[in-house]
C-alpha cells in the first residue's frame, strides 16, 4: 500500500502542472524563441528558482510540454479509432482526429512548427517515431493483417505515410484563422485519395 503524499509533494506536483500549463499557452502564443523562463515564472506566479527546481532549461520545459501534447494526441486518435468496424475505417477515423488536432494552436503549432526548432531535428524525430510514427505503423499493420492493404513494403509505406501526414500537419498549422479549417478538409480529401491507392 502506497503512503499518502505529503503536503510538500502535492504542492510540488501542482507547481509543476501549473508551470507546464502556462508554458504550453505561452509557447503556443509567442513561440519557443520569444518565450523565456522568466516569462513563464512570472505568469505562473512562482520564482525562477521554482522553475529550475523542476526543469533545468527552457528546452526541458518545452520537451515536457511536447511530450504531454503527443500523449494527448495518441489518446485522442486512439479513442477516435476505437469501435470502428475494420482496421481501414479505424485508420480513417484516426486520420480525421489527427487533422482536427492540427487545427488547434497548441498541438499544430507546437508539435509541427516549434518542435523541430526547439528540440532539434534529431530529438524531435525521436518523439515522432515514438508517437506519430508508431500510431501510423500500428494502423497499417492492422490493416495488413486484415487483408485490407495491397502488397506494399511495410517499413517504406509507414515512413511515407508518416511524412505525408507530417506535411499536412505543418501546412494546416501554418494557415491562418478560417483558412485552417478549409485546408484541413482539403488535406482530408487528398490524403484519403492517396491512401486508397494502398488498399487491396
Amino acid at each position: 500500500m502506497s503512503r499518502p503524499k505529503s503536503r510538500r509533494e502535492l504542492y510540488s506536483e501542482a507547481t509543476r502542472a501549473a508551470l507546464l500549463e502556462t508554458a504550453t499557452a505561452m509557447f503556443a502564443e509567442r513561440g519557443f524563441a520569444r518565450t523565456s523562463l522568466d516569462d513563464i515564472a512570472v505568469a505562473t506566479q512562482v520564482t525562477r528558482g521554482a522553475v529550475y527546481h523542476h526543469f533545468e532549461s527552457k528546452q526541458a520545459v518545452f520537451e515536457a510540454v511536447f511530450d504531454a501534447l503527443e500523449q494527448d494526441m495518441t489518446a485522442r486518435v486512439s479513442a477516435a479509432a476505437a469501435g470502428q468496424p475494420d482496421a481501414w475505417q479505424a485508420a480513417m477515423a484516426a486520420l480525421d482526429a489527427f487533422l482536427d488536432l492540427c487545427c488547434e494552436d497548441r498541438y499544430g503549432r507546437l508539435c509541427w512548427l516549434e518542435g523541430p526548432l526547439a528540440l532539434g531535428w534529431a530529438r524531435w524525430m525521436d518523439y515522432e517515431k515514438k508517437y506519430a510514427f508508431a500510431l501510423i505503423d500500428g494502423f497499417l499493420q492492422a490493416a495488413r493483417a486484415e487483408g485490407l492493404l495491397a502488397p506494399v513494403p511495410a517499413p517504406t509505406s509507414s515512413e511515407l505515410v508518416f511524412h505525408l501526414l507530417g506535411g499536412a500537419g505543418r501546412i494546416i498549422a501554418e494557415a491562418q484563422g478560417a483558412d485552417r479549417r478549409a485546408l484541413r478538409d482539403d488535406c482530408a480529401v487528398t490524403i484519403r485519395r492517396m491512401l486508397n491507392g494502398m488498399r487491396a
